[in-house]
């Protein structure tokens, strides 16, 4: 379902652009587009913009899937919150969150408190095929990735809504998501 393009003006972006005084944190399941339209966003507020997961790579000198496998999904989540909690303290603009990252308590608790949370959401066979494109998903090695995505889904769903704001993103362009985004921070500010 394409969803129609906001229509703020250039003047409307800059007025929330001010209104922003945190860190907004984009949060949702691996393929609903926080790293893609995270750099839309950033670009358009003019902020930096960071992706969680590569800089757990980079610090780890590792990939995450090597991370999951060497040490498992607890010792990576453990490492997800210590950069959370940096990325935050240092103000960064926008930031993309792994899938899991917003479930654990103790980063969704750090999240709440000091940034603004985004939920991006969309349906299981757009997040099929989008995971499709990249075999570095070390949660869809395990077996059939729609039953994965699907079961993911039911059970996080429960700590996403707890995101400050919630957006549905489908196939239309990224800067239009962007712009939803902006809209839904405004409303919520």
């Amino acid at each position: 379902m394409t969803q129609t393009a906001p229509s703020l003006t250039q003047q409307d972006i800059a007025r929330i652009a001010r209104r922003i005084d945190r860190p907004i944190v984009l949060v949702g399941l691996m393929g609903v587009g926080k790293s893609t339209v995270g750099r839309r966003l950033a670009n358009l507020i003019g902020v930096d913009f960071v992706d969680v997961d590569d800089e757990i790579e980079r610090a780890a000198d590792r990939s995450v899937a090597e991370i999951f496998e060497e040490f498992g999904e607890p010792y990576f989540r453990n490492g997800e919150r210590r950069v959370m909690g940096r990325l935050i303290g240092e103000k960064q603009g926008v930031i993309a969150t792994g899938g899991g990252a917003f479930v654990d308590p103790e980063t969704r608790g750090l999240i709440r408190e000091k940034a603004i949370s985004v939920w991006l959401d969309c349906d299981i066979e757009t997040l099929v095929e989008r995971t499709a494109r990249r075999d570095s998903r070390p949660l869809l090695r395990q077996g059939d990735p729609h039953a994965i995505l699907l079961d993911l889904k039911e059970r996080r769903s429960g700590s996403y809504s707890q995101a400050d704001c919630h957006v549905v993103t489908d196939d239309g362009p990224h800067n239009a998501t962007a712009l939803r985004i902006l809209e839904a921070i405004d409303s919520w500010l």
